[in-house]
């Protein structure tokens, strides 16, 4: 319909539009339609649990970002991946939660297609990000362990800075080639998406033109960005294990995985309920595979910091230094107000 349809002038180029030269109309939607859950009586008490979650999220991935910068003694290449990773936590969670509730619990289903894009955009690159930074933290772990003479000489802040900077340019760029291929599509038939904010395979099953492109780069993504990378932590892992078991005593072995206890509890948490969502999505209900992708954004920002604090000895040393530093000045202060009013 005439409200619901924009016809777009060709102005896309050659390579993205596959309607060009074809007698074919091409059809851009005005806006897409969010479904969200069907069928679920009291949805609404799920989306306040996420909210209750994201504001734990970012209370303490904050605090995790704070102790890092005020304490000079975490200010080592391993913690420049662990800022990271809360930062990109608190920031996917801030990309994705807030639209959620303002979607399902104000029920604005309608978003613009190039709003949808760039939603679409910040949440598979942070998404994307956090499985990198898990990456990022197993090669130092596998440096600390195996190579702890040359781990100052390996593993710098200029390289862990550079290896950062690396995955986000590739992450960006991956999913504005995603993002990219989505524009080449005519919509023509229905322009509501199955999921829960803009996902791209929902997004380009609606096409009505050639899509292999997006499919080849819907299948594309899950193994470059979470098959690849889980790949290399778990040979991380099994190399550190094969080494230690040549090498170290059983009281050296059981020291230094409790150093990974903390990465491989982010990588638990992280990678298999993603996989299993992604692996099985053909198979599973809308309304499972929706649960299982919500839950798999919220709850890993969540327990990040959580675990980091109860689980890294540098972490828990480091907010017992800061609060004792923090009593000890509030002290000061009440002891020069009581001589000044003396």
């Amino acid at each position: 319909s005439e409200n619901l349809y924009t016809l777009s002038p060709f102005r896309i180029t050659i390579f993205f539009n596959s309607a060009l030269g074809r007698n074919i109309t091409f059809v851009r939607p005005a806006y897409f339609i969010i479904s969200g859950f069907t069928g679920i009586p009291n949805i609404k008490f799920y989306y306040v649990f996420l909210f209750f979650v994201y504001i734990v999220s970012v209370v303490g991935n904050i605090a995790v970002m704070t102790v890092i910068s005020l304490d000079h003694d975490l200010r080592t290449p391993k913690y420049i991946a662990v800022f990271n990773l809360a930062f990109t936590d608190l920031f996917g969670s801030s990309a994705l939660v807030p639209k959620v509730l303002d979607t399902f619990l104000f029920n604005h289903h309608y978003i613009p297609y190039n709003d949808c894009l760039t939603y679409m955009f910040f949440c598979y690159s942070c998404l994307s990000m956090q499985a990198l930074n898990l990456v990022a933290l197993s090669y130092d772990r596998l440096i600390a362990i195996i190579f702890p003479l040359h781990y100052q000489v390996k593993v710098t802040h200029r390289f862990m800075f550079s290896l950062i900077a690396s995955f986000w340019v590739f992450v960006i760029t991956v999913t504005l080639i995603a993002a990219g291929l989505l524009t080449r599509l005519s919509y023509c038939q229905s322009v509501i998406i199955n999921s829960y904010f803009c996902d791209h395979g929902q997004i380009y099953k609606l096409a009505c033109n050639d899509k292999t492109p997006n499919i080849v780069i819907g299948r594309l993504l899950p193994l470059v960005i979470l098959w690849i990378p889980l790949a290399f932590i778990l040979c991380t892992y099994l190399y550190i294990g094969y080494a230690l078991s040549k090498v170290a005593t059983v009281q050296e072995r059981v020291k230094a995985f409790k150093t990974c206890t903390a990465h491989l509890s982010l990588v638990t948490i992280y990678f298999i309920p993603i996989l299993v969502t992604f692996t099985l999505s053909a198979k599973i209900h809308p309304n499972a595979r929706i649960i299982n992708l919500s839950l798999t954004s919220v709850i890993p920002p969540m327990l990040n910091p959580v675990i980091y604090v109860l689980q890294t000895q540098e972490i828990k040393v480091s907010v017992k230094k800061l609060l004792r530093i923090r009593k000890q000045s509030k002290i000061t202060v009440k002891r020069v107000k009581m001589t000044i009013s003396v």
